[in-house]
């Protein structure tokens, strides 16, 4: 099994990284209310010595709503002075504003209550193997939230040996989306209507200094999803529930900066009867061998792809993602929400097979 591991959260000096720029916290409402509730979750530990800056990797966050209201206009600031020069570099990414030599920041919109967002922190190889530093990212919103405690992190990042390294990616189920491999511009996204077939947007980015041959891969929908369209390679289950895909391809080679995906297409049941469907997962691993001809061609990732992606490093070759339906909250449910909102719990592989190449 894999467990998300959230480091100690910043304290001497990191409070100060929200307060700059605009993102300081808003001090809670005296009557209780719906409010957004952020929690930051960092997923990367380890870069491959090697990786160059055209290829860099995106240290991957996931930032979750768990309160009962939208967040409003949500901003990443990030934090680069404590990382150590002469081992890791960073890149500010296309559209973040610099605002000194130690931070910068980026928006990433509205996250309404229930959801998540992944986003990376690009950074890349500068020298040797060993510690490189400790990168501080924090997350705010305009809106008032009850407790900010979870929005700021400290990730020690460790330079390991050259390797692979894969990093997955999902966009939410929602109708309009661009099957793109990991692009987020898409301004005319909508929930799904039940009973609607739509293609799901994936990705699985070589963030690493070596090629990765052979692609073994495994897709988890959020209940009341159901698959379509599939690869051949893969082998239909279900799990707790959900809808799931176990997926091989032996004969792909995944170049440092290049990204697969395969075409999916899933349907959202006609008896769904919430607006946010949980939980789904992606996780990939690489073969290590190639046998055969390629289902699939890799891509070579552009900075939008290398943006939102983010083995040296398995703790993010995996990630979760919703679907967003017509449907109305039913009462019980909203009431429930209000009682006991929901926190970020252990992903888990689904295979034992995925669990031996840990």
């Amino acid at each position: 099994m894999t467990f998300y591991h959230r480091p100690a959260l910043a304290r001497a000096g990191a409070a100060a990284l929200l307060a700059v720029g605009g993102l300081t916290a808003v001090g809670t409402p005296a009557q209780a209310a719906d409010l957004p509730d952020l929690v930051l979750v960092p997923i990367s530990t380890s870069l491959a010595r090697g990786v160059e800056a055209a290829q860099a990797k995106p240290f991957k966050f996931t930032v979750t709503n768990v309160g009962t209201a939208t967040a409003k206009d949500v901003s990443v600031r990030v934090k680069v002075d404590q990382l150590k020069p002469k081992r890791v570099g960073f890149l500010v990414p296309d559209g973040c504003r610099v605002v000194s030599s130690q931070f910068y920041d980026c928006r990433l919109g509205d996250l309404p209550a229930g959801t998540s967002e992944d986003f990376g922190v690009p950074l890349f190889s500068m020298g040797g193997r060993g510690d490189g530093g400790v990168l501080t990212v924090g997350v705010g919103t305009v809106t008032p939230q009850p407790n900010t405690a979870d929005e700021i992190v400290d990730v020690p990042i460790q330079v390991t040996r050259p390797g692979y390294d894969l990093t997955a990616w999902v966009q939410d189920i929602q109708d309009n989306v661009v099957v793109d491999g990991a692009r987020q511009d898409e301004p005319d996204l909508k929930p799904v209507r039940r009973g609607v077939t739509v293609p799901l947007d994936w990705a699985v980015y070589n963030a690493g200094s070596r090629p990765a041959t052979g692609v073994f891969y495994g897709l988890t929908l959020p209940a009341g999803v159901s698959f379509v369209d599939l690869p051949e390679s893969c082998v239909r289950q279900e799990i707790l529930g959900k809808a799931q895909a176990l997926c091989e391809d032996d004969g792909v080679v995944l170049q440092p900066g290049q990204y697969y995906t395969a075409d999916v297409k899933v349907r959202v049941g006609t008896e769904v009867t919430e607006p946010v469907l949980h939980e789904g997962d992606l996780f990939a691993y690489g073969l290590d061998r190639v046998v055969g001809q390629p289902e699939v061609e890799p891509r070579v990732a552009g900075k939008a792809q290398r943006k939102a992606f983010a083995e040296v490093d398995e703790l993010d070759n995996h990630t979760t993602f919703e679907a967003s339906s017509t449907c109305r909250p039913s009462p019980a449910r909203t009431r429930a929400a209000r009682r006991r909102p929901r926190r970020p719990r252990p992903v888990r592989r689904s295979r034992a097979r995925a669990a031996s190449r840990a």
